[in-house]
């Protein structure tokens, strides 16, 4: 099993910069990797960025590259979403996943080696 917390979520002007955090415990970690995904009021869930958290290799989705940048910590076992030039449209409760696979990272699925977080608010409000 792997527990993880996201924080970091709140409200951000247009423009402005937020870090979210995903704390993670439980089975090893090493061959772990984790993604961060969004969901805006009456929309789905949808795929941000992924990690591999033994290499820090990345991939990113369309409206998140050249603004948000993914990374990991293996002293403290977190993973960062560090968001930048925020808009209106990034309001969305953020969330934070581990897989087996980085298909599994970017994928809206629940298999049993697949672990979601409680998710983070986020909003971008003037």
């Amino acid at each position: 099993q792997v527990q993880l917390v996201e924080s970091g979520g709140g409200l951000v002007q247009p423009g402005g910069s937020l870090t979210l955090s995903c704390a993670a415990s439980g089975r090893t970690l090493g061959d772990l990797y984790f993604g961060w995904f969004r969901q805006a009021p009456g929309k789905g869930r949808e795929f941000v960025a992924a990690i591999s958290y033994t290499s820090g290799s990345t991939w990113y989705n369309t409206s998140a590259k050249d603004r948000f940048i993914l990374s990991r910590t293996p002293i403290k076992t977190a993973v960062y979403l560090q968001m930048g030039n925020l808009k209106p449209e990034d309001t969305a409760v953020y969330y934070c996943k581990a897989g087996m696979t980085f298909v599994q990272a970017m994928s809206e699925t629940y298999g049993a080696t697949e672990y979601w977080g409680k998710g983070t608010l986020v909003t971008v409000s003037s």
